[in-house]
Formats: C-alpha cells, structure tokens, sequence
C-alpha cells in the first residue's frame, strides 16, 4: 500500500480480483483441510487486507469505491466447490456488514457474482469444455458496469436464477445440484469408504451423460447472461 500512495497518492477504486479455486468433493477434502485454510487466506483475508489497507485514504478523501469479485457459485451452491464458495461468502458477508457503516464516509462497495471465463484456468477441466462461458471482454463488461453505476451487486441471470431457486424452493435447487453432480463425473469422485482405500469411480454411459450436459449446457446457455 505504501508504493501505491508513492505512486498514485491515493486509491479512488479498489477492485478485489486475485483470488484462488479448488474443485474438489467434501469427502475428497476429509484429509485436506489445508485446502480450506490457504482458499480463506487468498480469497478471504487477502481481499480484507487490502481494504483495511484502502479504507483510511478513501474516509481521508471523503470517498471511493470498492469493488469484490465474487462468484456466481455463491448463489447456486455447486457440488465440488465447497471450500471455494465459502471463502467467496465470507468476502460477501463481510460487504453486506461493512457497506451500511461506510456509506456515511462516502465509500461504496459492490459485488460482483462473476460467472465461468474462458481463460486458460479452465483448460485442465475437461466438462467445462461443454458448459456456457464468459469471454474475458464480457467479464471486464461487468466490472465496467460496477465502476461507472456503482451498483450493491452486478449478476447473471443465471446466478439469480439460482438465487431465486435455491431460496423460495431449497430442497428443489439441492435436488438439481445433486443430478448436476452426477451428470458430471469426475474421477476424483468416489462414495465415502471409510474402510476402503481411494479408488477410480466407474465411469458408466458415456454417450448419454454427455448427451445429458449438452443438453443442460444449451438450457443454461440461454439465461446464462
């Protein structure tokens, strides 16, 4: 923070974009725990760090802006990403708390539930090959958006679509992840065997599986943004 202020001399917008992914099942993760520690370290605390480091220069100046990339799997809770949407909702709460306190200083927050972009983080899995993207232009849209309007949040369709399932029909929106879930296997999944060592889950009916996510794909394409 100190050469940012010796260079620009003081912090008009902040924009919380660095941040960590694990995709990896719950009972995956029972011996893992490091993986919950280092996502909050990163995507939790890295983020709040640098708006403590932030807040004093914009109170000084009597305004500024901070925006906290989030993620869409914050609104529609998907399997395999526990630790990450986690560390994601901290950062959320943390704004919805903060937000009403710093509004009498001028400061405004916003959040934004970024969906997937195709970048190259997403080549290793192979399933996102088939599932509706964000080119990086339309992601830096969005953060555009939040500069200029300063809206308290800027989501897809799709992540307010989640949003609204999962909380007017909860045990509907768990019931759609859990067939999302198996739609997409993975060979890192495997049924908790406490008395087994880990093992390859099966990989059964290909064809139809794919067929399944092509066809979940194409519906999710059509809110996605």
């Amino acid at each position: 923070m100190q050469l940012v202020k010796q260079q620009f001399g003081k912090v008009d917008v902040l924009i919380n974009n660095a941040g960590h992914s694990i995709r990896r099942p719950v009972v995956n993760s029972l011996n893992r725990f490091h993986d919950y520690e280092r996502l909050m370290q990163i995507n939790y605390f890295g983020a709040l760090r640098l708006i403590n480091g932030c807040l004093p220069g914009m109170i000084t100046n009597s305004g500024g802006h901070i925006i906290n990339i989030s993620s869409i799997s914050v609104l529609t809770n998907p399997p395999r990403f526990a630790a990450y949407a986690a560390s994601k909702g901290a950062l959320e709460s943390f704004t919805r708390c903060a937000a009403p306190e710093l509004i009498d200083y001028n400061v405004h927050m916003t959040t934004i539930h970024m969906p997937l972009v195709d970048t190259p983080m997403l080549e290793p899995v192979e399933t996102y090959r088939s599932v509706a993207t964000l080119s990086p232009e339309q992601a830096a849209e969005m953060v555009v958006k939040a500069i200029v309007a300063r809206p308290k949040r800027v989501s897809t369709r799709l992540g307010m679509f989640g949003a609204l399932i999962h909380g007017l029909f909860p045990k509907l929106g768990e019931l759609i992840m859990n067939t999302y879930f198996h739609m997409y296997p993975d060979k890192l999944d495997q049924k908790y065997q406490p008395d087994l060592p880990e093992a390859e889950v099966a990989q059964e009916n290909q064809q139809q599986i794919q067929r399944e996510i092509q066809a979940l794909s194409s519906f999710i394409r059509d809110i996605h943004l």
